[in-house]
């Protein structure tokens, strides 16, 4: 199945919620499936989180594969520098963070192909090294994505596909590239049977889905089994994220 939802339309629903971690208030909304499951579901999983200046996500894991996306804003993982727009992908059972925001706050997206068990399992409360499950324990971050001025964007000739991280880091069907294309050009993209499905994050200008326009930060799944996707740009162009979720998640 293909499911799409309009960032316009996610993010008119952004309100205040608690943090599972430290109960402080900050933003967020969600494009796909709940906020956090406690057992599997149907379809994909996908929130955003805004959070407050200076906030603070204290080490965790979650049970499930996923990526996150820094969209706006500025902060830090450990000793990474995140701005925007900064993709991590996460094995599933792999603890990462603090993540710390900046004085302007910070906000990322999290991405899972499925609704699964994705409560944060904290690293300072008992019990967590008992919940631990083996996995390829990957915690990938990438360099900070140089997104196009719109007249570059809209008036650009040929496509162009760029890897987010090593070829040999991506040998079970997990990859992530963006996608750039001119206005009203078309590229297909993989094949969804190959890896583990995938979803496309709209960065910069808009994507055309058989007719319809989904703008800024806008998200579809292609799932595993569909037949690829041919991923067509807007009229002022279009550069996507293509992540790409393993074969086989072990």
């Amino acid at each position: 199945m293909i499911h799409a939802v309009n960032g316009s339309e996610a993010l008119s629903k952004l309100r205040e919620v608690p943090s599972p971690g430290t109960g402080i208030p900050h933003w967020g909304t969600e494009f796909f499936g709940p906020r956090y499951a406690t057992e599997d579901g149907q379809g994909p999983q996908s929130l955003m989180t805004a959070m407050s200046a200076d906030e603070v996500v204290l080490p965790h894991y979650h049970e499930i594969t996923q990526y996150q996306l820094f969209v706006a804003g500025s902060g830090k993982m450990g000793k990474n520098d995140l701005l925007p727009l900064t993709v991590q992908y996460k094995d599933h059972h792999t603890a990462y963070g603090p993540v710390v925001a900046g004085p302007q706050g910070m906000t990322f997206c999290a991405l899972r192909i499925k609704t699964a068990k994705s409560v944060p399992v904290y690293l300072n409360k008992p019990g967590y090294r008992e919940q631990l499950k083996p996995s390829k324990r990957r915690n990938l971050i990438s360099d900070p994505i140089i997104l196009s001025t719109e007249p570059v964007l809209e008036h650009r000739k040929e496509a162009s596909w760029e890897p987010l991280y090593p070829a040999e880091k991506t040998t079970d069907g997990m990859a992530a590239h963006v996608l750039r294309l001119g206005s009203g050009m078309t590229a297909m993209g993989p094949d969804p049977k190959r890896c583990g499905g995938y979803y496309l994050f709209v960065a910069n200008g808009s994507l055309d889905k058989a007719g319809e326009n989904y703008p800024l930060w806008s998200m579809l799944v292609v799932e595993s089994n569909e037949d690829a996707y041919e991923i067509k740009a807007g009229k002022k162009g279009l550069e996507v994220l293509v992540l790409q979720f393993p074969l086989v998640d072990d």
